[in-house]
């Protein structure tokens, strides 16, 4: 929509959430970034989905995986309890979201694996899966 016509035929790299319909059903981020753009697009209109509001997306699913396991060991607003958050976050396995799948762990705090990022071609204005 904003490079028109100059960008015709580019590949770009991004989440697979940007292409949520395109992904196999096997996809990791499949059914994450389907929940996530039925919902964004719902309240926000058609083709209204973002890396930007993917990434915040991506953040909740994230703390509402690991508060859970930290609420077992600490009280909110206590350094135990920053702690025990950054023990779940690194002990929590793969977590799938809209912009792929992140493992985090005690060396890894980027976490994101190899099935993250998608090529996708820009064609007629809008992204197709490669």
């Amino acid at each position: 929509r904003v490079g028109g016509k100059a960008v015709e035929g580019a590949f770009v790299v991004a989440g697979p959430g940007m292409v949520a319909e395109q992904l196999p059903a096997n996809h990791p981020s499949k059914k994450v970034a389907m929940t996530f753009v039925t919902e964004w697009e719902k309240a926000n209109g058609p083709n209204s989905r973002n890396p930007f509001a993917g990434h915040s997306y991506d953040a909740s699913v994230v703390l509402q995986k690991i508060i859970p396991v930290a609420l077992k060991t600490a009280k909110p607003g206590t350094p135990a309890f920053r702690g025990a958050l950054k023990a779940a976050l690194e002990n929590a396995g793969p977590i799938p979201l809209f912009h792929g799948t992140v493992n985090y762990t005690a060396t890894n705090h980027a976490g994101y694996t190899d099935d993250t990022g998608v090529i996708m071609l820009i064609s007629n204005g809008d992204w197709k899966l490669q």
